[in-house]
């Protein structure tokens, strides 16, 4: 008796990697080739741990020539029954290009391998291929003058079409409805079809159970479980039928009836703790939002956006629709495979979105331990705030991650956390070597797995007379490397990381100093100003993707850094735990800003009363002088340094005018 052999691309896939276990399953002397990258050859291996050794690596790339298969690697394959063709990109939001690559030239590549193996194909088409057609579309139905309204829909289009027209080619078709995730466990892959919509969900869950909601009953669409999906096309894969066509049949794996957002608000409701719905109101209500044109459609498109909704989607949302699966259902007959009401499994995808796809998970604390469990980098973590932050960060529950370049003092300073009992991880990075940030941070996340916060602490601070600077232009290159380029880089290093997870937070340590335009740190203080303006920029691009900042203009610090000044600071200086506590506050409440009540000051005194606090500035200056290695003048016995003058005391702030403060939007001390 021959045995059953099969290649399957898209197999490490979502649908394709159940196609291949129900496949081994189905038959016990089954031999099953999965298509899949180079790349992609650790996932392939993690699956085949449960397939067994009936599961083979077949090494080639969809999007390339002939598969990227030679003639021995077809040879190798022997006799092949049946090409399951589950490879593609689904994904409505996806580049044309990507699509194309991959649903179109895939497919032709398929069919071409289909044909030299003497095999059937069967090709996992969509629904998509009906495009926005208004009524009945059969199993038999294909090109009845449809519109194709995304890139998605014509390639899937495109796809179908090569398989209907290629000479000889024994085949059978399969078009999925919306694939939603598996109707026990609720597992799914990514944020697709309705899930779009499950982060809106989820903040209307936010409000009191009382809430009058009504909803428009539109945006029907057609939702199947991936498993029934997978059981019905294996089923339907060996199944006796007569072909429809002269070389295949199709079959509709769809509900029969499809689904509106009243239905699937009424379904998820339980699981989601959502108010109930109380009214229904009219379609043509949602009519401005799904079909709107011009302006009205770029600000629709805004708002979405930020809800975390792809602009796309809202354009075919309603789907006009009916589909029929006459085909399938004789076909499945007796076999006991058939589609779940929504409302049945709806609450077992919500779980499974709310644990493993919320991309407001990762945001999600604790109120009574905020940086418990949370993984945090900081640099410049080998002495003074940085050194202060790192243990007061770790004793709050966080992981650290101590980044500098001194090696010595960050093992000194993860076995003091360690022996407090807190998690800490020692990484020597140079922050104005690209190359040191790229390998530091891409050794945390292979080790770690992801970052949530970041603290750009490392700097260095030159406090000089401009007029002892002309000719020490070096003196700016080196802090601005540090200071500014240093922090950039980790920013735009962990970019990428933070916006797949869809969420981070840097907090930059700044001075207060930009607010007080401080004389004589004419290197350090634009330094700190062009670091801020770097985030005041940023964060208005990263605002959809939960990527935020925070800015510390911290006071002067008892630190190593500005031990070379020793009295020469108009201000006294604050602890390093002090400045830790800031840091601290900057990770938990996520203000923009924190500033100093002797900053704000500063800074209104500029914008009301320039030319006094330029006089006020300027005194400062004359009456706090350059250090004697600034004016070139070295101690000695026989000379001894000139008296520097004495720190300004710092007025107390009375806590009534602190709390006032607090009421002003933005200042935060």
């Amino acid at each position: 008796m021959h045995c059953m052999n099969y290649v399957v691309t898209g197999g490490t896939g979502f649908i394709g990697r159940r196609v291949v276990t129900r496949l081994l399953a189905s038959d016990p002397t089954a031999q099953v080739w999965v298509l899949v990258r180079r790349e992609s050859l650790s996932r392939f291996e993690r699956l085949a741990i449960d397939w067994g050794e009936r599961a083979h690596a077949l090494v080639g790339d969809l999007t390339a020539p002939d598969l990227g298969l030679n003639a021995e690697s077809c040879a190798e394959l022997g006799q092949i029954d049946h090409v399951v063709h589950c490879g593609a990109i689904y994904d409505i939001a996806a580049s044309d290009a990507h699509q194309r690559g991959a649903n179109v030239d895939g497919t032709r590549e398929v069919i071409a391998l289909t044909q030299r193996l003497g095999a059937i194909l069967h090709h996992v088409s969509s629904i998509a291929v009906a495009g926005d057609f208004n009524g009945v579309f059969t199993e038999s139905d294909f090109s009845v003058g449809q519109n194709l309204p995304t890139a998605y829909h014509q390639t899937k289009f495109e796809a179908e079409q090569l398989v209907r027209k290629a000479d000889g080619l024994r085949f059978r078709v399969y078009r999925p409805a919306v694939v939603v995730g598996d109707s026990t466990t609720g597992e799914m892959d990514k944020i697709d079809g309705p899930y779009h919509f499950f982060g809106v969900l989820s903040r209307l869950a936010a409000l009191p159970r009382f809430t009058p909601m009504a909803l428009p009953n539109t945006g029907r669409t057609n939702i199947v479980p991936v498993d029934y999906v997978a059981d019905a096309l294996v089923a339907l894969l060996h199944a006796e039928v007569t072909d429809g066509t002269e070389n295949g049949t199709t079959f509709h794996l769809t509900a029969p009836k499809s689904i509106g957002l009243r239905g699937i608000y009424r379904a998820l409701a339980p699981a989601a703790g959502l108010p109930p719905l109380r009214a229904s109101l009219p379609r043509a209500v949602a009519a401005p939002v799904l079909h709107a044109r011009g302006v009205a459609k770029a600000w629709r498109n805004m708002v979405a956006a930020q809800l975390g909704v792809p602009p796309a989607v809202l354009d075919v949302i309603d789907l006009p629709t009916t589909f029929t699966s006459d085909n399938t259902r004789e076909a499945l007959r007796g076999s006991g495979i058939d589609v779940p009401e929504f409302a049945d499994y709806a609450p077992a995808l919500w779980r499974y979105w709310a644990a493993n796809l919320d991309p407001d998970r990762a945001r999600r604390i604790d109120a009574d331990a905020p940086l418990a469990g949370r993984h945090v980098v900081i640099t410049g973590a080998s002495s003074g705030i940085g050194r202060a932050s790192a243990i007061a960060v770790a004793g709050r529950g966080a992981t650290v991650f101590a980044v500098a370049r001194n090696g010595e003092a960050l093992d000194d300073l993860v076995s003091e956390i360690r022996a407090a009992g807190g998690q800490a991880h020692a990484f020597t990075c140079d922050v104005t070597d690209s190359a040191s940030v790229d390998a530091c941070v891409k050794d945390i996340l292979a080790t770690f797995g992801h970052v949530d916060y970041l603290v750009n602490n490392a700097g260095r601070s030159i406090r000089r007379s401009v007029t002892a600077s002309t000719d020490r232009l070096h003196d700016y290159e080196r802090v601005m490397a540090v200071n500014y380029f240093g922090a950039v880089r980790m920013v735009l290093a962990l970019l990428p990381h933070w916006r797949e997870r869809h969420f981070g937070h840097v907090v930059n340590v700044s001075s207060a100093g930009v607010q007080a335009s401080t004389p004589r740190y004419s290197a350090y203080l634009p330094s700190k100003a062009a670091l801020d303006a770097f985030a005041d920029v940023v964060s208005t691009e990263t605002l959809s993707d939960h990527i935020t900042f925070t800015t510390i203009h911290m006071p002067l610090v008892q630190t190593p850094m500005i031990a070379p000044s020793k009295r020469l600071n108009p201000v006294p200086a604050i602890s390093a735990e002090h400045a830790a506590a800031m840091v601290v506050r900057g990770l938990v409440e996520k203000p923009v800003r924190i500033d100093t009540p002797l900053g704000t000051l500063a800074d209104a005194g500029l914008y009301f009363t320039p030319r006094l606090s330029r006089r006020v500035l300027h005194q400062l200056y004359l009456g706090f002088p350059d250090s004697a290695a600034a004016r070139g003048v070295a101690p000695t016995r026989d000379r001894p340094p000139a008296r520097p003058a004495r720190a300004l005391p710092l007025p107390r702030v009375p806590r009534p005018v602190k709390r006032a403060v607090r009421l002003v939007p933005g200042v935060h001390w």
